[in-house]
């Protein structure tokens, strides 16, 4: 992919996908603008080299023109976030679309009308991605939490602007952080994965083991490979299908001489609901009744020499229940150990719905070294997976 920053920009139209499917309270309030921060640095270089920008996004779920999904609901979060004036276009193609561009002042920014009000941008149409070529001469994309979609605007639109097609400044920090991930980070290398179940990265545990160092795996995934290494973990949550699939990632990881490391104790209670009743068991050793639902003291203390151990860290997912302050410990304890990894200068990759959720919920979110603003789009990136999006750039 070429480089942004060497393009001249002066007087050009510069179609920037972004990412601004940002949250709304009832009261159609941006509640997190963590999306619209995100792509300041792609809209300030494409403005400081004179470039005029016309931003292209989708926001929730429309059927149709819905208007509770406009998003001229957020042109003031927009242009506050921005510190700059956005207009906005109540449609994203057409000639009146094309016609508002056209009379724009030379570094402005524009903000088109939701994507997903035309069913063929999801639909990867290439009427539709023709149609919102027409809006500029330069394409960005800068959109990296929707590159895994094979959507007109991130996967089609790209085909019209040959030689003229760019990945914008986060989307290069994404594809930088997966690539210390999997590939050049400095070692040892350590994954910390959590959450409920295997399931959900189970090809990423397969990708990742012969990738990194060394895999921490806890929460409620946890258990599954801990009766796949024939232990007793009573009523915790197990997916007994994957039992097989786990025995062989711990096959692989030993032939491969990477570590995985289990918790050894498990903070365990007989009811989810029932704060009274707790007890700290020994992970391969739960009573029947009791279900494990955060790690305990001496998993604690073992993930933090793991962490402090390593120079490159990935993390995706809580240890434990951490929505419940009785449960919460374990991930307190990952966010305070990567906490001093990070004053120590070992580069830190968070990422997953969950993980920067705990760090919000935790008041630890503003000391990481890097936060990925793609879910599903990370996820598949750790598979080994070419997200549709970034390839469309490539080609």
């Amino acid at each position: 992919m070429s480089d942004l920053e060497k393009q001249d920009l002066k007087n050009k139209k510069v179609i920037v996908r972004v990412d601004l499917n940002v949250p709304l309270d009832d009261n159609d309030n941006v509640t997190d603008t963590t999306r619209i921060i995100a792509c300041k640095e792609t809209v300030d270089l494409i403005l400081e080299k004179g470039g005029t920008c016309i931003l292209i996004s989708h926001l929730g779920r429309p059927k149709g023109k819905e208007n509770k999904f406009s998003l001229k609901k957020i042109v003031d979060t927009v242009s506050s976030v921005l510190n700059q004036q956005v207009f906005f276009y109540e449609d994203c193609i057409g000639l009146g679309a094309q016609e508002a561009i056209s009379e724009l002042d030379q570094g402005s920014i524009i903000l088109m009308e939701n994507l997903r009000f035309y069913e063929e941008e999801t639909q990867g149409d290439r009427v539709f991605a023709e149609n919102l070529s027409k809006l500029g001469d330069i394409y960005v994309n800068d959109a990296f939490g929707t590159c895994h979609r094979e959507h007109a605007s991130t996967a089609v639109i790209a085909e019209y602007f040959e030689n003229k097609k760019f990945a914008g400044k986060l989307l290069q920090k994404e594809l930088e952080a997966i690539n210390q991930i999997a590939n050049n980070g400095k070692k040892p290398v350590l994954a910390i994965l959590g959450g409920a179940k295997v399931s959900s990265k189970l090809s990423i545990l397969y990708n990742l083991i012969k990738n990194v160092d060394k895999i921490i795996i806890g929460g409620g995934m946890a258990y599954t490979f801990i009766k796949a290494k024939g232990g007793q973990i009573g009523n915790s949550l197990v997916e007994n299908d994957l039992i097989t699939n786990a025995q062989e990632i711990l096959s692989l990881a030993q032939s491969l001489d990477k570590k995985i490391i289990l918790p050894v104790d498990t903070k365990a209670s007989k009811d989810f609901d029932n704060n009274d009743q707790i007890s700290t068991y020994n992970s391969k050793e739960i009573e029947d009744g009791w279900m494990g639902l955060d790690i305990g003291e001496k998993s604690m203390e073992m993930f933090n020499k793991e962490i402090q151990t390593s120079n490159t860290i990935f993390w995706n997912g809580p240890m434990g229940v951490f929505e419940k302050d009785l449960f919460s410990e374990g991930t307190r304890s990952i966010c305070n150990s990567l906490r001093e990894a990070n004053e120590k200068g070992i580069n830190i990759i968070v990422g997953g719905g969950d993980s920067i959720a705990a760090l919000k919920k935790l008041g630890k979110e503003e000391w990481v070294g890097y936060i990925s603003t793609g879910g599903g789009a990370l996820l598949e990136s750790l598979e080994g997976k070419t997200l549709p999006g970034v390839k469309a750039l490539m080609q």
